[in-house]
Order: structure tokens, then C-alpha cells, then sequence
């Protein structure tokens, strides 16, 4: 069975040659989101607080677009340019999985595409 490719304008285009998510029942493989405006294109502020809350809304409109949703993610990839970040990401991410749980990484890097601060991805299941 051939991957199911997802694409959905409520969220940014992808800014390389990749997909926003890739379906292998029963698995949405997300790729990285920035906190990227989708309508522009361009980052939502410089902090850490704006940039992980548009990279999560980003996610949600993308598992939307392949029938499922945050209560289904499975695992969540956080990358940060700093670590003294991880508190203030942190706060945001719990509005958004307060009750449901994922694994998770959070990993520092030296750089992110567009000068972003935060990406995240996740791996989710169809609901």
C-alpha cells in the first residue's frame, strides 16, 4: 500500500521537498512544524512562547487534514536553539497535552530552518 500524502492550507507549505505529513496506516508521520503564520509563511514573533503555540496550532490543522488529532498523538520531537527555553516551551506545550501524554524528546540544536527557535513533530494514530 502506497503512503497516503497529506496537505493542508491551514498550515504553512512545506518549505522543502518534503510533505506536512505522510499517512502508513496507521501511523501520520508529521513533519517538523516552525511557528510559522500559514497564510505568510513568516515566524510569529521572536519568543519562545509565540513560536511553540503557532507550531502546535500547526500540527493540530495538519492532524485534522488526516483524520485524527492531538488526543491520538503518539510521540512528539522537540527542537530547541536553547535549552534555557525548555521551561517557557514547556508551558505552552502542557496547554496543549494536559491531559493525553505523548512520549517525547527534546533536543537542543545549533540551528533551525528561517531563523526559528522551536520545531516540533509528532507521530500520530487515525482516530
Amino acid at each position: 500500500m502506497k503512503p497516503e500524502i497529506i496537505a493542508t492550507p491551514a498550515a504553512p507549505k512545506a518549505i522543502g521537498p518534503y510533505s506536512q505529513a505522510i499517512v502508513a496506516d496507521p501511523f501520520i508521520f508529521v513533519s517538523g512544524q516552525l511557528g510559522s503564520n500559514p497564510e505568510t509563511g513568516n515566524l510569529v514573533g521572536g519568543d519562545i512562547r509565540s513560536q511553540t503555540e503557532q507550531a502546535l496550532q500547526n500540527l493540530d490543522h495538519i492532524l485534522q487534514a488526516a483524520g485524527s488529532d492531538r488526543d491520538h498523538v503518539v510521540s512528539v520531537d522537540v527542537f530547541l536553539c536553547d535549552m534555557a527555553d525548555f521551561q517557557a516551551m514547556n508551558g505552552v506545550y502542557e496547554t496543549y497535552f494536559n491531559t493525553h501524554r505523548p512520549a517525547r524528546a527534546a533536543i537542543g540544536v545549533a540551528a533551525l530552518p528561517k531563523g526559528a527557535i522551536v520545531e516540533i513533530r509528532c507521530i500520530a494514530v487515525r482516530k
